[in-house]
């Protein structure tokens, strides 16, 4: 979770789609240039121990949209994939 918040602070559209789930991952990120990622907060993890093969990771994303501050709040699901922890999507 943290690399891939650091991927989208830093614009790096690569690293965020290799680490998503091909089932769900879009054909692209767009970067919004007024939108800037400021700080992530971990508040819980479920799963993701060495022999899970899911897990989950509810957040809170601070960002300043134009200026303007915001928060994005998720409980995402990861799972392993060819060996490797890859974002599914949020938990509904």
């Amino acid at each position: 979770m943290r690399s891939r918040f650091s991927a989208f602070a830093l614009d790096k559209a690569d690293y965020v789609l290799r680490t998503w789930h091909p089932q769900t991952r879009p054909e692209s990120v767009e970067n919004d240039p007024g939108l800037r990622w400021t700080r992530l907060e971990v508040l819980e993890c479920g799963g993701g121990g060495v022999f899970d093969a899911e897990g989950t990771v509810e957040f809170r994303a601070h960002y300043r949209d134009h200026g303007t501050p915001g928060v994005m709040e998720e409980n995402s699901r990861f799972v392993r994939h060819d060996g490797q922890w890859v974002y599914w999507g949020p938990l509904r």
